[in-house]
């Protein structure tokens, strides 16, 4: 983000650049994903399984999503989806993360003095 003493002293050239330098990075949108990922521990029920019933149970990895009014969803993943639901949340944060610095930057740029104006003085 560029910080300043005034907003005035920085150009929209300048603001611009560092816009579309936030642009160019961005992560691939196909690629992302929103929630949580979760390790829980799933047991079956007594005589049915013998690790179960050791104490061990069955380790599963699971994408839980929350929904307004306190909803929640969780897709259950094998074990060859959490690397990629991984990468798609950390996808998620970025783009999150670099849209509201844009947003600021798009702010910042209604308040910018434009760069090619100059000490013009009014005539008369």
């Amino acid at each position: 983000m560029i910080f300043c003493d005034s907003l005035l002293s920085v150009t929209q050239e300048q603001i611009i650049r560092k816009r579309d330098s936030l642009l160019a990075q961005l992560p691939d949108a196909r690629n992302i994903l929103r929630g949580s990922l979760l390790d829980r521990t799933i047991r079956h029920s007594t005589g049915r399984c013998k690790r179960c019933d050791s104490g061990g149970g069955h380790a599963v990895s699971v994408l839980a999503i929350g929904y307004p009014g306190g909803r929640m969803h969780q897709i259950s993943l094998r074990k060859e989806q959490a690397a990629h639901v991984k990468q798609g949340l950390e996808n998620y944060y970025a783009l999150k993360a670099a849209l509201e610095e844009i947003c600021e930057l798009n702010q910042q740029l209604l308040r910018a003095k434009p760069a090619a104006a100059g000490k013009k003085g009014r005539k008369k």
